[in-house]
């Protein structure tokens, strides 16, 4: 699957990146604090889930202002401004679209279905909250901002371990590279400082569209209680909560949570084999049980060493393994 990179101009000039995948009525997807569509499509989780989504819509994402292939911009991060940009994206669909907001972006998407009922199908809400200064003790979001402000690097490192408890150290590691490059220290407090000061509560009555709340049980980042804060305060809200520490959404059981959002929005919901893995992907879980390094998969295959290595990435993320070494094992034991 291949996606399309476009941009927007808002009237002030503010410049929203955004790029579409996969063919069909439009998802919208509002996605959480920090981001890089670029960077993001060749994270092989992120991009998993992507794939996983798209199939059977038009799956539309977009880099808020300051992150990613957005460019920075001297108004400062509000409500206000977050809804402009993703009225500029939605404006260039000219239908209504199913929304999915998560983690931050779910008390955005909230706002939107609630101002602008016509133009939502149905809404997905996914580790997102009501009140974002319930999300943790004064002191605690005081002292993470400050982190984040002196020392970017430490900062992230600390948030993923939040965002991530289940990935592996590796994982870990390449999401707060990840982070890091999606934009500035000063942008990545800014837009963690809004995401506390968000308070959606008195938009919850508001919202007309069908909605799906979806939360893990042992998120992090967000506690589970505002997902039942959302679902009870949206009439005829679905609420699924699913097993699980991950707050980012390509993290842990990506499949289920798939499952569920394709089954909501009346999309088809693929059958899950024994094992999870394709044809493709049993060659390259062969190769590694044999010792191969990436570039030999690459060679054998023919294919570049990227590529292998995101075929490896995928069949540790579908098996819930956190090395090459349990891969081997389990071919070997499949075998």
């Amino acid at each position: 699957m291949r996606q399309r990179l476009d941009r927007v101009v808002l009237g002030d000039g503010t410049v929203v990146a955004y790029a579409t995948a996969g063919v069909g009525r439009p998802l919208v997807y509002v996605m959480g604090w920090l981001t890089h569509l670029r960077l993001g499509w060749e994270l092989a989780a992120e991009r998993a889930l992507y794939e996983a989504l798209a199939p059977g819509c038009r799956l539309v994402r977009y880099d808020r202002a300051g992150c990613g292939l957005s460019p920075a911009v001297e108004r400062p991060a509000s409500l206000a401004f977050e809804l402009e940009q993703l009225g500029a994206v939605a404006a260039t669909l000219g239908e209504p679209f199913d929304l999915m907001g998560t983690s931050m972006g779910a008390p955005v998407a909230v706002a939107w279905a609630a101002q602008n009922p016509d133009s939502v199908r149905r809404l997905v809400l996914y580790g997102g909250w009501a009140r974002g200064d319930e999300l943790s003790l004064p002191a605690v979001r005081e002292n993470v901002l400050g982190l984040v402000e002196a020392h970017w690097g430490l900062g992230s490192d600390v948030l993923t371990d939040i965002f991530a408890p289940d990935a592996d150290r590796a994982t870990r590691a390449e999401l707060a590279r990840y982070q890091r490059a999606c934009s500035t220290a000063a942008t990545a407090r800014a837009l963690l400082a809004l995401s506390y000061e968000l308070d959606v509560t008195g938009y919850l009555g508001r919202v007309r569209s069908p909605t799906l709340v979806v939360h893990r049980d042992g998120d992090r980042a967000a506690p589970v209680a505002q997902a039942r804060v959302l679902a009870e305060g949206i009439g005829g809200a679905q609420l699924a909560v699913l097993p699980g520490r991950s707050h980012l959404p390509y993290a842990g059981d990506r499949d289920e949570l798939v499952r569920v959002v394709r089954r909501f929005l009346g999309l088809s919901v693929p059958r899950r084999r024994a094992d999870g893995l394709t044809a493709r992907q049993l060659e390259v879980a062969e190769l590694v049980s044999q010792g191969c390094t990436n570039r030999e998969i690459a060679v054998r295959m023919g294919i570049d060493e990227r590529s292998a290595e995101g075929h490896v990435e995928r069949i540790r993320l579908r098996l819930g393994f956190r090395s090459r070494a349990q891969i081997a094992a389990w071919f070997s034991e499949r075998r």
